[in-house]
């Protein structure tokens, strides 16, 4: 999943204002390094799946805190709450700041605050929205962890700075001057520890080693916004989320894509494909036997037809033909069918209880309307039961019976 990362310079938002970006074809490498103005930025429309924005070290300050209990990351007191566990430590209003919660806090727990400047924040959001680089998530170029000490050895304003972070860190993230006398008051006179990672740039990299006493790990300030992307940390909260529709559905495209296209997904890519084209030549394997199997009932029911009825040369609905065939013959040689009075008031004389008589009959095109009889709901019940074993419906209306073959008969 290609990722296009983009630092914040600490000057306002303008149509004038350059940025320095990275583009990285696997969130893990940098490809690409350059700086552009807004519109001149890789296109997302173009093979970038995510836009990250780094919020400079020099923007953002951090406070821990302990949030009470019932107040969580979605509680719509929280940020209410920060202001008022935050007030007496913020120089600026409140109301003029951007806080930021850490991700994976639970109410009642502990944890850490970002402040940064909104109105500054909020410009670059939009100038880059309005350039056609809507931004998915908002970083700090630094953050407190639990892994161990991790020292950064960057240049700022033409001077080498320091930045902690990591085991021991009250702050958070503390900046320092690189000198032997800060990283002494930082460690509280203590040894830095063994397991420390010392990161610096190049051009500065003699000069850490001078001062820290120790070997460095090169870092490009490419590598750096990388690794800043890696974070888990979004400080688009709040009314800085109003655009979390935009920023839900783009992570979705983003892991599309990156299924559709990372390496270490073709594995599954495979996969999915092989079930698809399996269930696909299951369900046509299944709709050719069910298909098999009624196109053989079909010819089973028209050679049924010709073979009783050998005068029907074209056979076009087997069933009604047949009902039409056995009706003539029926008529031909006079039987009685079910629709015959005859038939009709045989099978009523079998259901009526003893004693009961009718009054009167009308029969018309099958149907037999009984009148004069006056049954109870039970023998109503009855008398319904029994005519229809005998293949007759039964439809009762006030002291009269309405009866006819069942459709099919």
């Amino acid at each position: 999943m290609s990722t296009l990362i983009i630092s914040l310079p600490l000057s306002a938002g303008d149509d004038t204002t350059r940025y320095e970006h990275v583009l990285t074809p696997d969130g893990q490498t940098a490809a690409a390094h350059a700086v552009a103005g807004a519109r001149l930025l890789p296109d997302v429309g173009r093979g970038t799946d995510e836009i990250v924005a780094v919020v400079p070290a020099q923007a953002t300050s951090w406070h821990k805190v302990a949030l009470p209990k019932g107040v969580g990351p979605r509680s719509p007191r929280l940020r209410a709450v920060l202001q008022s566990l935050l007030e007496e430590r913020l120089l600026d209003e409140a109301e003029d700041l951007h806080l930021a919660i850490e991700p994976g806090v639970s109410a009642g727990q502990p944890a850490w605050v970002t402040v940064c400047d909104k109105t500054w924040l909020r410009q670059h959001l939009q100038l880059l929205e309005a350039a056609g680089r809507p931004v998915t998530r908002v970083v700090p170029e630094f953050s407190p962890h639990t892994d161990p000490l991790r020292l950064q050895v960057l240049e700022e304003a033409g001077q080498p700075q320091l930045v902690m972070s990591g085991q021991g860190v009250e702050g958070g993230v503390e900046r320092l001057p690189l000198t032997p006398g800060a990283l002494a008051f930082a460690l509280s006179g203590a040894d830095l520890p063994a397991q420390s990672e010392v990161l610096a740039e190049p051009v500065l990299a003699e000069k850490a080693e001078e001062v820290l006493q120790t070997k460095v790990e090169l870092q490009q300030r490419p590598q750096r916004l990388v690794r800043a992307a890696q974070t888990s940390w979004d400080l688009a909260q709040f009314d800085l989320a109003s655009t979390g529709r935009t920023r839900t559905l783009k992570r979705a495209a983003a892991v599309t894509q990156a299924f559709r296209h990372a390496p270490q997904w073709r594995a599954a890519r495979w996969g999915v494909g092989m079930l698809l084209v399996a269930n696909l030549a299951g369900l046509n394997a299944l709709a050719w036997k069910e298909q098999a199997a009624w196109q053989s009932k079909r010819s089973d029911i028209q050679n049924t037809l010709t073979r009783t009825f050998p005068a029907v040369k074209v056979v076009v609905d087997a069933p009604v033909q047949m009902a039409r065939e056995v009706a003539a013959l029926r008529q031909a040689t006079g039987a009685p069918s079910s629709r015959d009075l005859e038939a009709i008031l045989g099978a009523m004389g079998a259901a009526l209880p003893a004693g009961k008589s009718v009054t009167g009959i009308e029969f018309s095109a099958g149907e037999a309307r009984l009148k004069g009889l006056a049954l109870n709901a039970a023998e109503a019940a009855s008398v319904t039961a029994k005519l229809k074993t005998l293949g007759y419906a039964v439809r009762t209306e006030g002291d009269s019976l309405l009866i006819k073959p069942e459709p099919g008969r």
